[in-house]
């Protein structure tokens, strides 16, 4: 696979955008490939300061190979050149997992005006949305930072990197509220993992430490917390029938969704701060809002209009959206189409039916052919 660039972290990402139209439809969320070719083009919308594709390196990429790689790739701090140089297959993991966490993220924010949208421009996946610091901006960089941390552990405790394993500081003893049992099979490394993410991802962002800065510190963080935050125990019982004398246990990540809900929850309640006089810290916008804690999102600047398309602040609009007729929510036609109205058009859909279990081992069905209406959204006139 080809080491994809390292600028694929949230340290460069509010300065690269292009004046070109993003030309993808709102209800286009793009869904980043698996292929290496296009991971490369991917990973490389977050840095700051290149507005142009980097240019795909070899397939081999030995130590001279990603020194020269990570020294050509624009934008990077000295921090994040020396650790793209000291871990190049680090970087490999990390670039092949951006498509997971834009995934959770447009699954997220799958009904709303605001889908997580991706655009079809090689160098930046969001676009102009990125040079405002709003609330879904915040989000991005919770999730991207979260997906960093989950990737990295992942990648650790199935033995794909050379630089990290299993915890190995469980170890021994210790008990629950079961009882006492011993460590064993694999806890995920998230420590490292949220060390290294911390090392890398932040490394420009502490360089700048301007109020931009600071929020994306906070929310990089949250972001990190939160898939510690679902760690789980999980054991094994040993004894006589299944008697449970002894247990063998380890820690393990919960399931990427756990950390995506947290966060769509958080992205809810997110606080708008203002950076205090000392530029340490944060003030929350109005009196009556809770100053932010380290598990907050927080964002400065209000969100654009969704509704319409807006080259300018990134929006894709809802025009061309799905919408559910039924709904009062923010996904039924009204909410989701700005009161511009909606069209309605009959369209065959084929699903599976009457299934039935032969033994042994298969389910057969049936394809079912029905005439559904879908309802999209018009667009602004």
């Amino acid at each position: 696979m080809i080491l994809p660039t390292v600028d694929l972290f949230l340290s460069a990402r509010r300065r690269s955008v292009s004046t070109e139209p993003d030309g993808l439809d709102a209800g286009q969320a793009r869904v980043v490939s698996n292929q290496p070719e296009q991971i490369l083009r991917d990973v490389s919308f977050l840095s700051r300061d290149s507005a142009h594709p980097h240019p795909t390196p070899p397939l081999y990429m030995g130590t001279l190979g990603s020194q020269v790689m990570c020294e050509n790739i624009p934008g990077l701090v000295n921090k994040q050149r020396q650790l793209c140089r000291q871990h190049p297959k680090v970087m490999q993991v990390i670039g092949a997992g951006i498509k997971d966490w834009v995934s959770e993220c447009q699954h997220q924010f799958r009904n709303h005006r605001w889908n997580c949208y991706t655009t079809a421009r090689d160098h930046n996946l969001f676009g102009r949305l990125l040079l405002r610091s709003s609330r879904e901006v915040a989000f991005v960089y919770a999730i991207s930072s979260a997906g960093v941390v989950y990737t990295l552990a992942r990648a650790c405790s199935r033995g794909e990197l050379d630089s990290c394993s299993c915890d190995p500081t469980k170890k021994g003893s210790s008990h629950d509220a079961k009882g006492s049992f011993d460590w064993g099979g694999c806890s995920d490394h998230v420590e490292h993992a949220m060390r290294f993410s911390q090392a890398f991802v932040d490394a420009k962002e502490r360089k700048e430490r301007d109020a931009r800065a600071l929020t994306n510190l906070h929310n990089n963080q949250a972001g990190r917390k939160a898939v510690k935050r679902f760690m789980t125990l999980e054991c094994k019982c040993h004894g006589v029938s299944g008697s449970c004398s002894v247990r063998t246990c380890w820690l393990a990540m919960a399931d990427f969704r756990r950390t995506g809900d947290h966060l769509r929850k958080r992205y809810n309640g997110a606080v708008q701060v203002a950076v205090n006089q000392y530029g340490t810290g944060f003030t929350a916008v109005h009196r009556h809002f809770k100053r932010p804690s380290k598990n907050d999102l927080v964002y400065s600047e209000d969100s654009p209009d969704y509704c319409i398309r807006d080259q300018e602040s990134g929006s894709l609009g809802t025009g061309g959206r799905l919408c559910n007729q039924t709904s009062r929510g923010v996904d039924g036609c009204e909410v989701m189409c700005c009161g511009r109205g909606y069209d309605t058009s009959r369209v065959s859909q084929t699903t599976k039916c009457e299934c039935k279990f032969h033994w042994c081992c298969a389910v057969r069905c049936r394809d079912c052919h029905q005439q559904v209406d879908v309802h999209t959204c018009k667009s602004q006139t």
